[in-house]
């Protein structure tokens, strides 16, 4: 008979944390939990190929069960051939057969279909056949999977298998970007077993929900979660696993920018543990974060430690991926010999050959690419990169798979086979869509930096497609262009939740452009390494677009200089120039156009610092440009139809704070709140108001969730950020930040079937010295649920606030404008009817995000 053992469960579990550790410390993606299945009586071979699993030494446990399985075949044990079997689906999982994995776990279950089932046995070959599923692309499958082993587990009353099972679908989820799924899942085996005695198991719950709660920005209850883990761990004297938690914990500091507290738990991880392989993974981490801190000489002396630890280590997945992680590092040092470099990774290819694993040597190969390709040696480059795509395709590695799709792209163009780099660009777009919720799982300050891997790729796209095409690109060429751009902004978002958030139905902006609002042109500024480029599509017209030869570092100056003058009273001739600039860059080259097809309204998909822009600002030397158009910003892929506002009355559930807290007293009182929620009033809007000590996070839920409303007007301080842990509103009791906002907004969506038009925060502002920030703008609408959201680039004078916003709702109400050219003429009010506020800093800021109309 075969029982998952305490030992076993024990086992699994380690490799469970390892694995979960080592996602944020090798240059991999998070796999499934591995496990092996032990048949009682310790049969040697069992027991030994257990142990080169362990070491990841696939290719020999291959062989020696192999070897089992013949033994027991001749013995007529079908139960331990049975068992064997899926052992063996196991390692040549490992090695990226999926093939042989598949035939393997098919003849166990046809052995086990043969004769009288053990459940333990049937239960934990359905835990391999989801894992099975789930590196094979079919996390859904693999979710569905592991719940019937929960359900077999439930049957034997065997809580340790349970647990398992439970957490590998939090990994599962985790994978299809339900990371919030998956921390409820964490959180129901937590609270199961918090009042249980210690245990390896309640431990590693908590590590992975501690893991799960970074990936997705909520770092203080992360912390609280790996200390809790820790503290288990200490108890129990398991000295790896306490090193494995401290490893969480380093990279959990890192992310809070507390460096020397990262480094000091990067260092108790390296002296506690008692396997080479985690002291150098704290090491290289501990190394990694010296670099990008560029103190350089601190990681030089780090370094011939790491490769004295790293040279006896015995050949395995995980030592191959620390040497080219250590090749990462020297690589970024810029002052080691290439040939060191080479060496390295050579070595890597050379073991990865050794042990027959097919996804380390695809890594390994292009990363030697990678480095050819530093180096000029072209033609070398490209034949290491396609070996490597040729591998990392066969072994269903995308994540892997992208990255050659992408030097290939890279060193076709160098060769100037344009043709060549196109179709490898776009290859390494569609495995990157298919990566989608893969590239939110993983967190991106320690593991995956979305904008030096995934960014560049879409903006290299379009500067290639369009580079390609010259001065007359055609049709086709530039709707691929822009629905890049599109694509990238969609990647933003997820990338910023670490969810993928935006799963609703695709609207085609120009159909909504041609059919609903003909008066609407749309503009996608794409700013590239040497060139300003501007797709445009007017009412009735095909695409078209125009070159500025302007640099992206001339452009970044630019708007940046922009920005700081309009916020200057005394420059406003200054402002006025680059305001002048930045029209000319923009508009000049289709005012005509615009002018011909009766055009009022911009609708503008921006790229890079243009989100950071006062476009209402921009000035033709005469007129500011919202004297002219009302002017919207939209991400390009919409999750509503479009719908008018004026179609339905407005309800407005309006929240302020006019004094702060006092524990929150570094925020000035904003007296004009009062005046502001008055003359909204005034229009005839339906409004509920909660000022001051009715804000509160728990009286606006309630409210929410019993009024009718489709407009949610917040007046209060607050910030928007590229972080979303620093992108937050002020209640009255604290702080509202915008993970919550779907929370907030959850029982609303279930309870009413209004849709929320309108997000009003009239008081909030951009992070300063934070480039991407408007990130958090649009994340905020996309958290709240809204069509649009209303907000300003950086916080103005509350009176003059309080004149825009109620001239805003006064046009929405009694005119039935859109929202946009509401937003315009109240800003134009500002600039022509009140001599005191008629400077840009006082209106420019304001920013229509989403729905315009």
């Amino acid at each position: 008979m075969v029982v998952m053992t305490k030992k076993f469960f024990n086992f699994c579990l380690l490799v469970l944390i390892t694995i979960l550790i080592c996602v944020l410390v090798t240059p991999t993606f998070a796999n499934i939990p591995e496990r092996t299945i032990i048949a009682q009586g310790g049969e040697s071979q069992i027991v030994d190929s257990q142990k080169l699993y362990e070491s990841g030494r696939f290719a020999e446990a291959v062989q020696i069960l192999q070897q089992a399985i013949q033994g027991y075949q001749r013995q007529g044990d079908s139960l331990k051939q049975a068992v064997a079997l899926s052992n063996l689906s196991l390692a040549y999982q490992q090695l990226g057969d999926w093939e042989k994995a598949q035939l393997a776990i098919t003849k166990s279950w046809d052995l086990q279909n043969n004769n009288s089932k053990n459940l333990a046995v049937f239960a934990q070959t359905l835990d391999i056949q989801g894992r099975l599923h789930f590196l094979t692309g079919k996390s859904e499958l693999a979710l569905t999977t592991w719940k019937q082993t929960e359900d077999i587990y439930t049957r034997l009353g065997d809580n340790n298998g349970i647990t398992l099972a439970r957490l590998y679908q939090a990994q599962a989820l985790r994978n299809q970007g339900f990371n919030q799924q998956a921390i409820k899942q964490l959180e129901q085996v937590n609270q199961t077993l918090n009042s249980q005695d210690d245990s390896l198991a309640k431990a590693g719950v908590l590590l992975s929900l501690g893991d799960t709660l970074e990936n997705v920005g909520e770092l203080e209850k992360s912390r609280l979660a790996l200390e809790a883990s820790l503290a288990i761990y200490q108890r129990l004297k398991s000295p790896e696993n306490i090193a494995l938690t401290l490893l969480s914990l380093g990279n959990n500091a890192r992310i809070q920018q507390k460096k020397s507290q990262a480094i000091a738990f990067y260092q108790q991880a390296f002296n506690i543990s008692p396997l080479p392989l985690t002291k150098v993974k704290a090491r290289l981490n501990h190394l990694n974060l010296l670099i990008a801190e560029k103190q350089l000489a601190a990681a030089q002396v780090l370094i011939p430690e790491i490769q004295s630890l790293l040279s006896p280590l015995p050949p395995s997945r995980p030592s191959i991926y620390a040497h080219i992680n250590l090749a990462h590092s020297l690589g970024s040092l810029n002052n080691t010999p290439t040939s060191q470099i080479a060496q390295l990774l050579a070595k890597s290819i050379q073991q990865a050959r050794s042990l027959k694993d097919i996804r380390a040597e695809a890594y390994a190969l292009g990363n030697l690419g990678g480095l050819y390709e530093k180096t000029q040696q072209i033609a070398e480059a490209i034949s290491l990169t396609q070996q490597a795509l040729i591998l990392a395709q066969s072994s269903n590695a995308p994540e892997i798979t992208y990255l050659w799709q992408w030097q290939l792209g890279r060193l076709f163009k160098a060769q100037g086979n344009f043709t060549g780099a196109i179709a490898a660009y776009d290859a390494t777009v569609e495995t990157l869509e298919s990566l989608r919720t893969d590239l939110v799982v993983v967190n991106q300050d320690i593991q995956f930096n979305f904008r030096d891997n995934v960014e560049p790729v879409y903006r290299e796209s379009v500067a290639l497609l369009l580079q390609n095409a010259g001065n007359k690109p055609d049709i086709q060429t530039l709707d691929k262009a822009r629905t890049r751009i599109e694509a990238l902004q969609l990647a933003e978002l997820d990338n910023f939740f670490r969810e993928a958030c935006l799963q609703g139905q695709r609207v085609i902006l120009d159909q909504i452009v041609d059919q609903e609002n003909p008066n609407t042109a749309i503009l996608y500024p794409i700013i590239l390494p040497e060139q300003l480029q501007v797709i445009v599509k007017i009412p009735q017209q095909p695409l078209r677009y125009f070159t500025n030869n302007k640099s992206q570092v001339d452009v970044e100056r630019t708007l940046a200089q922009l920005r700081e003058y309009i916020l200057e009273p005394d420059r406003t001739e200054e402002a006025q120039t680059l305001a002048q600039e930045v029209y000319n860059w923009l508009i000049k080259p289709i005012a005509s156009d615009l002018a011909n097809s009766k055009v009022n309204t911009l609708v503008f998909v921006l790229d890079g610092e243009l989100k950071n822009t006062p476009l209402p600002a921009l000035y033709d030397g005469e007129k500011y440009l919202v004297e002219k158009y009302a002017i919207a910003v939209s991400l390009g892929l919409q999750l509503l139809a479009p719908k008018p506002i004026s179609e339905s009355p407005l309800q407005v559930i309006a929240a302020g704070l006019v004094e702060p807290p006092p524990n929150f007293s570094r925020f000035p009182p904003l007296p004009g709140i009062k005046l502001e929620f008055d003359l909204i009033a005034q229009t005839g809007a339906s409004t509920k108001k909660l000022l001051d000590k009715d804000f509160t996070i728990i009286n606006l839920e309630k409210n929410v969730n019993s009024l009718p409303f489709n407009i949610l007007h917040l007046a209060t301080h607050g910030q928007f950020s590229s972080r979303p842990e620093d992108t937050f509103i002020l209640a009255n009791d604290g702080y509202i930040n915008v993970l919550e906002f779907d929370k907030l907004l959850r029982s609303q969506s279930a309870t009413n079937s209004q849709i929320l038009e309108l997000l009003v925060l009239s008081a909030c502002e951009t992070a300063t010295g934070d480039n991407r920030a408007t990130l958090g703008l649009a994340g905020a609408a996309v958290k709240a649920g809204a069509r649009s959201t209303l907000a300003s680039l950086w916080h103005i004078n509350d009176q003059s606030t309080a004149v825009l916003i109620g001239e805003f709702y006064n046009q929405l109400v009694n005119n039935k404008v859109t929202k946009a050219e509401a937003l315009r003429r109240a800003q134009v009010k500002l600039l022509t009817k009140y001599p005191n506020y008629n400077h840009p800093g006082y209106w420019a800021a304001y920013t229509l995000v989403g729905n315009w109309l």
